[in-house]
C-alpha cells in the first residue's frame, strides 16, 4: 500500500483568521520570533491500487474537484515514503 499526502492550504492572498489568532498567541506562550502562520488541512490516503502516475493523477482529482475549494485554497500532492522506526524508538 502507497500513502499520498494531500496539503490545502488557504492561497496567500486570502486571510487567514485562525492563522492570525495562532500568531498574535505565540509570544504570549513564550514562543518569540514567529513572522507568519497559516492554518492548513493535511489528507492522508492509502492507496490499495498500485503507485504510478495515474494514480496520483486521480488524486490530484480528489483533491482539485473535492478536498480542495481550488477558489481559495492551493494544494500539493506527494507520495509519503515509509518511515522504518526501531521499536526502542518508537515513543
Amino acid at each position: 500500500m502507497a500513502r499520498v499526502v494531500v496539503d490545502v492550504m488557504l492561497k496567500p492572498e486570502i486571510l487567514d483568521p485562525q492563522g492570525q489568532a495562532v500568531q498574535r498567541a505565540l509570544p504570549r506562550l513564550g514562543f518569540d520570533g514567529v513572522a507568519d502562520v497559516r492554518q492548513g488541512k493535511r489528507f492522508e490516503l492509502e492507496l490499495a491500487d498500485p503507485l504510478d502516475e495515474a494514480a496520483i493523477e486521480r488524486v490530484r482529482e480528489m483533491a482539485r474537484t473535492f478536498l480542495a475549494n481550488t477558489v481559495i485554497e492551493d494544494f500539493t500532492v506527494r507520495v509519503e515514503e515509509p518511515v522504518h522506526v526501531r521499536p526502542e524508538e518508537r515513543l
